[in-house]
């Protein structure tokens, strides 16, 4: 492969999170303390407007707790996009309650309001749209149906670090919202999730979820599990956290030369009063979507995402039969871009040149 392969992620670790995990390792403190404590603080000031978190070992366990606090399990429903990573729909089937299914709407890619309505049930537990790419959800219209209907609204932000609506940041609209960490994510602590939740009692049932069952040693209170975070992990995180910001912005620059410059494909779409973090730059292809990833990357050294080319009801664990159209025109036609903030010109202009060629051509 040529060395000037432009890959599709590329997570930037310097020598400030190397500095800090040496400081981590010197200290003899490894697994969860003060600097879980620490990165906790700092996420909640600098992301959710003070709103606290709860710092967890994965983004999926950030989810399956978050749910278990909420009180959903074996019985309930939640609804949930198919359009999404596994994880979401995983989440709710390990509480023991079932995940329904609705369609999206195929501007942002969030779950739709109407869809919505019409599946919900008297076993209804709540709702958990998904930030896709980056982008808020239609949170305003999800919570005047879940309001109407006396459900609850959870929010799988695992893409949405510093996205926001109407001036709000995503993760402070729902009754819990989890972040992810991952390597791949706009920031990282290697691997690791924050799970928000404006409610006391939620979060001390969190904290006693994460550690199994116990806030003191030895004290347990109810069944948990070993979801906890280790001080090394929080500690790359609380660097990253202070570079996110600037990350944002390089994305969404590029996102913007992208926008203008594109051409013969579908671009990605703001709502208004929306904050993009462009997760992902996530285009529509209307010919051989296949073939365009493969000659993005073939003829051109480009590497793309496809997220995601198998809808959840249709993987093995939830197979069933639905009427999904958006859903199922959305993974058939979608195609990410590189866009994380290691481009330079010279890449940028590869990209838009790469793209354009091959929408003209219609490879």
């Amino acid at each position: 492969m040529s060395k000037d392969f432009i890959p599709a992620a590329k997570p930037i670790i310097g020598d400030e999170e190397r500095a800090a995990v040496d400081a981590v390792l010197r200290s003899g403190m490894l697994a969860q303390g003060a600097e879980v404590a620490a990165f906790e603080q700092e996420f909640s000031a600098t992301l959710l407007d003070g709103r606290p978190v709860v710092a967890v070992n994965s983004g999926t366990a950030g989810l399956h707790l978050g749910l278990l606090a909420a009180g959903v399990g074996p019985g309930d429903e939640v609804i949930v996009p198919s359009f999404t990573f596994a994880a979401t729909a995983n989440s709710v089937a390990l509480t023991g309650a079932t995940p329904v299914f609705a369609d999206i709407e195929l501007d942002h890619y969030g779950l739709d309001p109407e869809h919505v309505a019409s599946v919900v049930t008297e076993r209804t537990k709540g709702i958990m749209p998904v930030h896709l790419y980056g982008h808020p959800a239609n949170m305003p219209a999800l919570q005047a149906l879940a309001d109407a209907r006396g459900l609850a609204l959870y929010e799988d932000a695992a893409q949405a670090h510093g996205a926001g609506l109407d001036g709000h940041p995503v993760g402070t609209f729902g009754a819990f919202a989890m972040f992810s960490l991952y390597p791949t994510k706009n920031m990282t602590s290697g691997e690791g999730g924050m799970v928000a939740t404006g409610d006391a009692d939620r979060e001390r049932t969190l904290r006693l979820l994460r550690n199994q069952g116990m806030l003191k040693q030895y004290e347990n209170e109810i069944v948990g599990f070993n979801a906890r975070m280790t001080n090394l992990h929080a500690a790359i995180g609380r660097v990253q956290l202070t570079k996110v910001g600037g990350w944002t912005k390089a994305r969404q620059a590029n996102a913007r030369f992208f926008d203008r410059n594109l051409s013969g494909v579908g671009v990605p779409r703001v709502a208004d009063g929306a904050v993009h973090v462009y997760h992902q730059y996530t285009i529509t292809v209307p010919q051989d979507r296949d073939g365009f990833v493969a000659a993005l990357k073939e003829e051109h050294q480009i590497g793309s995402g496809v997220y995601y080319p198998i809808p959840n009801h249709r993987l093995a664990p939830f197979a069933r039969e639905e009427d999904l159209p958006n859903t199922e025109r959305a993974a058939r036609t979608v195609v990410s871009l590189p866009v994380h903030p290691s481009l330079d010109d010279e890449d940028r202009d590869r990209i838009v040149h790469a793209v354009n060629t091959l929408a003209k051509a219609g490879a």
